[in-house]
């Protein structure tokens, strides 16, 4: 069984507006279609987070291995 949704009148406008732009049949496939958006935009966000987390983690090591190279780089011998 469904579960009541109280929809404010204001919201109705635009859900109706997005249903015509989006060409869906329903009401409910343009709250689905923006729950996907929703859910696809927390998961880029939660995944950048982890990126930055792991490129402090290895900031260290990877400046002093950048360091190893740039001793040894062929572009200062010539």
């Amino acid at each position: 069984m469904g579960k009541p949704l109280m929809i404010q009148p204001e919201d109705d406008k635009r859900i109706e507006a997005l249903k015509g732009k989006l060409g869906t049949k329903t009401k409910v496939d343009v709250v689905r279609a923006g729950l996907t958006l929703l859910e696809a935009e927390t998961e880029k966000h939660e995944r950048i987070k982890r990126w930055i987390k792991a490129a402090k983690l290895v900031a260290k090591e990877s400046a002093e291995v950048n360091e190893e190279f740039r001793h040894a780089s062929l572009l200062k011998k010539i």
